[in-house]
């Protein structure tokens, strides 16, 4: 069993930065990196980003791309998730996943079901 636990939400204005962070507790060996998606009220979970465990590769949505980064520190089992240029548009409820699909394919490591041990949540709210 792996315990995820996000931190560094909160309310900032359009235009701000947040960094999250996401502890892993464990590096299980099936799986290949860690994942970050956002649910906004009303609306269904939704890819955002994610790193491999040796932080060669990441993949990001298009909504982001240019805005976020994701990066990762292998000592800490942590990734982190920069988020510049904020727009309200991005407020939603922020989750980290361990990602135990390898693959170079937008759509299979996009989806929810690549995923395992999903963290609690971290809200950010941008105001306009």
């Amino acid at each position: 069993q792996v315990q995820l636990v996000e931190s560094g939400g909160g309310l900032v204005q359009a235009g701000g930065s947040l960094r999250l962070s996401c502890a892993a507790s464990k590096r299980t060996y099936s799986s290949y990196g860690m994942g970050w998606f956002r649910q906004a009220p009303g609306k269904e979970r939704e890819f955002v980003a994610t790193i491999s465990w040796t932080g060669n590769t990441t993949y990001y949505a298009d909504s982001v791309k240019g805005r976020f980064t994701a990066s990762g520190d292998n000592a800490k089992n942590t990734v982190y998730l920069q988020m510049n240029s904020l727009k309200p548009e991005d407020t939603a409820v922020y989750y980290c996943a361990v990602r135990v699909v390898s693959s170079s394919i937008y759509y299979r490591i996009s989806r929810p079901a690549s995923y395992e041990y999903w963290g609690q949540g971290t809200q950010v709210t941008v105001s306009s």
